[in-house]
């Protein structure tokens, strides 16, 4: 069902006479927020598709592409309606909707089927198709098909891997289900989008078993910010970092893996992605944990607006625009950085959990399926990929397990006892699963559940839900850091003056925190 329906007069509406106002002006700022379906022509397109604009008694908009699939239209060849930043709609919401797109990204259908996806987030399967199809225009199903189709898409025009890699990469069951997806979405074979994108030196340099894409994001983004966050973070044998390129260890559901960024250097800004395997069938939610690290989809301009028209924010929002808030590769991992780093300083904790990796750690190795097929192996003694992007000389060892702080973390960590416990305690309850902590989570519960472990209280469970969920609006005044940058943009510098005054930066608290932060001129 699409969003708006034809009607005899749709501009009455004024969601859809916003909508077809960003379009007639072909405004990139709205890439991605919404689909506009032409009936006419029997295609969708992006709102900043260069064609001559429809009447608008011929438009439906819709928040998916699974929805206009769904209404019978195909992908536009000329703008790649896909190929763009997703909808920021996704973070922001923390509704059932929202929380299922999130888990449909990281590829839970094709792990766990719909009833997985259902069962992650606490309802029926029938319920949930219900729910998804009225508010999205498509069912679980429609809405996985079309980010398996997206994601071939993206494959093949950034990569040279197989045809046949890439239909399995893109979590389809068969070859014939791929190629007949890909023809029903794009009106082209597979080998023509590929031929179609001209992939040149990009395709000539593949082949030596990493996966490279290139992810988009939305204008404007400091990079730069996001980049220097986790450099200051680095963990020792887990990441290696600088301000420009970030590179780590990573659990992915199918197994172990070595990935690496760097911002692009084009004019359109993105994130060029590095990534060595265990399968392949680990592409999907990578790209989607990927997207939540660097916040690719923030509406940033919004954002920028908001908080620069508080006077107090105006000249750090203009020196930084597009700031980011960066979110979480791996959830469980979040949680121990936020617990040990505790009211230390960043240097101290990077020790702490540099100190816990050494000790608890996993040694790294990766054996399995890589780009083209090719077999795959990198072990600590630094064998593997000969690219720079892949050195592992500096990248040894996978982040602790659960299981292995609850079983010996009590051994290795240093600091209160209390912390300790709370520590090692909430490793247990993340262990058997008596606590859940992932993207999907509802913010209010999580935070709930959080709160209620003794040890931890409002700044670990706000921090956790800021980076881990996504969660937009989250200004955690408790923070000594957080309120000397407020202090120095002469705003209140005690907690319940500042988070009385900051009410006034919702929906985009967190964005507000980071830049608070900044103006401490401290990393946290």
């Amino acid at each position: 069902m699409p969003v708006e329906a034809l009607r005899t007069d749709p501009l009455a509406d004024p969601v859809f006479a916003e909508r077809y106002r960003a379009m007639r002006a072909r405004d990139a700022r709205f890439d991605g927020q919404f689909i506009t379906g032409v009936h006419s022509t029997g295609i969708y397109c992006r709102p900043s598709c260069p064609a001559v604009a429809p009447k608008a008694q011929n438009v439906s908009f819709y928040l998916t592409a699974a929805a206009a699939h769904e209404a019978g239209l195909r992908a536009c060849k000329r703008c790649l309606p896909d190929a763009v930043p997703g909808s920021p709609e996704w973070d922001l919401r923390d509704d059932l909707a929202a929380r299922a797109m999130r888990l449909i990204a990281d590829g839970v259908v094709e792990r766990e089927g719909v009833p997985g996806l259902a069962a992650h987030l606490g309802y029926t399967s029938r319920h949930l198709t219900r729910v998804l199809t009225a508010e999205l225009g498509a069912g679980p199903l429609a809405l996985a098909r079309a980010h398996r189709a997206q994601t071939a898409r993206a494959l093949l025009t950034s990569t040279s891997m197989p045809a046949a890699d890439i239909a399995f990469a893109s979590g389809f069951g068969s070859i014939r289900q791929f190629n007949d997806t890909v023809r029903e979405v794009y009106e082209r074979s597979p080998l023509e989008l590929r031929a179609a994108a001209r992939l040149g030196e990009r395709r000539e340099r593949a082949g030596d078993g990493v996966v490279r894409l290139r992810l988009p994001a939305r204008a404007p983004f400091d990079a730069a910010g996001v980049f220097g966050w986790l450099a200051a973070r680095a963990v020792d044998g887990v990441e290696s970092a600088t301000p420009g390129r970030y590179a780590r260890t990573l659990r992915l559901p199918a197994g172990p893996a070595v990935v690496a960024f760097t911002p692009s250097h084009d004019r359109s800004p993105a994130i060029e992605v590095e990534a060595r395997l265990t399968s392949l069938a680990d592409l999907p939610p990578l790209v989607a944990r990927v997207r939540r690290l660097f916040d690719l989809d923030a509406d940033a301009v919004a954002i920028d607006e908001m908080l620069a028209a508080d006077p107090a924010l105006a000249a750090t929002v203009a020196a930084t625009p597009g700031i980011r808030v960066p979110g979480a590769l791996d959830p469980h991992e979040l949680v121990f950085r936020a617990l040990i780093g505790q009211q230390i300083s960043v240097k101290a904790a990077r020790t702490a959990l540099t100190r816990l990796a050494a000790e608890l750690g996993e040694p790294l190795a990766i054996r399995g399926e890589a780009a083209g097929g090719e077999a795959a192996g990198c072990e600590a003694a630094g064998t593997g990929s000969t690219g720079a992007a892949h050195r592992t000389d500096a990248l040894v060892r996978l982040f602790p397990t659960t299981a292995a702080i609850a079983a010996r973390g009590g051994e290795v960590l240093r600091g209160p006892a209390a912390r300790i416990r709370t520590i090692v305690d909430v490793a247990e309850r993340l262990a058997s699963g008596e606590l859940v902590v992932s993207a999907d989570r509802d913010r209010g519960d999580l935070v709930r559940d959080l709160l209620l472990i003794p040890g931890i209280g409002p700044w670990t469970a706000g921090y956790v839900a800021m980076r881990v969920t996504r969660a937009p609006d989250v200004l955690l005044t408790s923070d000594l850091a957080l309120r000397a940058g407020a202090g120095r943009l002469g705003l209140p510098a005690t907690a319940p003056a500042l988070d009385e005054f900051g009410a006034r930066w919702a929906p985009w608290r967190s964005y507000a925190s980071m830049h608070l932060w900044r103006a401490a001129a401290a990393e946290i």
